[in-house]
């Protein structure tokens, strides 16, 4: 078997930018890089109003949901953020946020997490 060996070390030039295997793997890995976060929200002015839900971009959901932006909690805002978990695998954030939702799930959530 032929063996090839890259070069790693290379100077970068100005003009051309990172070579091309380089730019691929950063953007391969960049791609990997995902995280699906599950949220639990309470509002502000009604605290038996809670919300859970699933997104990548937290910071960004956050405040959709305190802007209105989002129709199934836009009459209850401004909402506080009181837990998150982080997951790299969408399937099993999704598993987690239907577990959450369901009965044994919010009684998980009220006694250690609300």
């Amino acid at each position: 078997k032929k063996v090839v060996v890259i070069n790693w070390q290379r100077r970068l030039s100005a003009d051309n930018g990172p070579p091309k295997l380089v730019r691929a793997k950063a953007e391969a890995l960049a791609k990997e890089d995902v995280f699906y976060y599950v949220y639990l929200v309470r509002s502000v002015v009604n605290i038996n109003q809670t919300y859970i839900g699933i997104t990548t971009n937290l910071k960004q959901r956050i405040k959709d949901h305190n802007c209105g932006t989002s129709k199934h909690t836009r009459k209850h805002k401004p909402w506080e953020l009181i837990a998150y978990f982080a997951f790299r695998n969408k399937f099993k954030a999704t598993e987690f946020e239907k577990y959450l939702k369901s009965g044994s799930g919010r009684a998980f959530a009220i006694k250690r997490l609300w």
